[in-house]
């Protein structure tokens, strides 16, 4: 199998660029043959991945974080449809979050990222597709493979990519830390939630996750029932709610037990589609996906069914 590894030099804080050869090396021993490129920028990893799928590679494997497996997975799609629905994608994380890993149990370490590639099994995972309002006001689009939320969780990620030294330094506590200043500063917005056809209300929330896996933040296990390959997101729907009340349901979204919260709702779905009312005009509502951040509301998610070959 013709295997390309995409690998970004400053995941976990520069530590995956210092040791890159060494985990090149290692991938190789596993892989076979193995052709190697290095991220430079924002989304590289995206065009790096589809030229490699359209030169024939059969597995992408992704050297680095949360961040890095987005823009990979980018890659491997054009215009909603995948370019080569045969491709593999494999992954060997190295980042600050590592949310995407937890839902397969896959462990922090390389040498257990190595055994899932060595002796995983190949399964067919879903992912989502976003499309949103970006920075610069015009149309965007984006896939996740994991998770995409808006409200105060894109405020904390904003936040957080912003403070890079605080990033690098604190790793997944960095998310804490930022969801802590957002808990102080930010104002849940009202925005027009429509589920599938099952729910469409003028609802304020704090923050509402759309989950294809169950782990974001650094570990806040945000959606505890959802699964990558059922074909359905879980909606997870946090009401505004007094502070002491919504650092409650922080608090409880580590271990899962949110859910039970009377001030979260959850809910499965096939799209998602969430606009921000006049009064939010001017202040934008942000969006993450993957722990990155595209840009804000108003935004339609949809889910592509089991479209993505996952070696896990």
């Amino acid at each position: 199998m013709k295997t390309f590894a995409v690998i970004n030099p400053h995941s976990g804080g520069g530590r995956t660029g210092r040791t890159a050869k060494s985990i090149a090396q290692k991938l190789a021993e596993v892989s076979g043959p193995l052709t190697v490129a290095m991220t430079t920028g924002p989304m590289d990893a995206a065009t790096i991945t589809r030229h490699a799928l359209r030169e024939g590679f059969e597995r992408v494997v992704a050297v680095g974080g949360d961040g890095t497996i987005n823009e990979v997975v980018n890659g491997f799609f054009l215009n909603g449809a995948a370019i080569n629905p045969e491709a593999e994608l494999a992954l060997l994380t190295n980042g600050t979050g590592g949310d995407f890993r937890r839902t397969f149990g896959i462990g922090q370490t390389l040498d257990e990222s190595l055994e899932r590639i060595a002796n995983g099994q190949v399964r067919p995972i879903d992912i989502g597709r976003l499309r949103f309002v970006s920075a610069d006001g015009k149309p965007g689009e984006r896939y996740f493979a994991n998770i995409a939320s808006f409200g105060m969780s894109g405020d904390v990620v904003q936040r957080v990519n912003k403070a890079k030294l605080i990033k690098r330094l604190l790793g997944r506590f960095a998310f804490t830390w930022g969801s802590l200043r957002s808990l102080l500063g930010y104002k849940a917005r009202p925005i027009r939630l429509k589920i599938d056809n099952t729910f469409d209300e003028l609802i304020t929330i704090s923050t509402c996750a759309v989950a294809n896996g169950q782990y974001f933040g650094g570990g806040m296990r945000v959606a505890p029932d959802a699964s990558p390959d059922d074909g359905m997101f879980d909606v997870v729907v946090i009401g505004d709610a007094p502070k002491r009340d919504v650092a409650k349901a922080l608090n409880q979204i580590y271990t899962g037990e949110h859910v039970n919260n009377p001030n979260v709702r959850v809910f499965r779905a096939r799209s998602v589609i969430a606009t921000p009312v006049e009064a939010t005009e001017g202040e934008p509502v942000y969006i993450e996906a993957d722990g990155e951040s595209p840009g804000r509301l108003p935004a339609v998610f949809e889910v592509i069914p089991q479209s993505l070959k996952f070696r896990c």
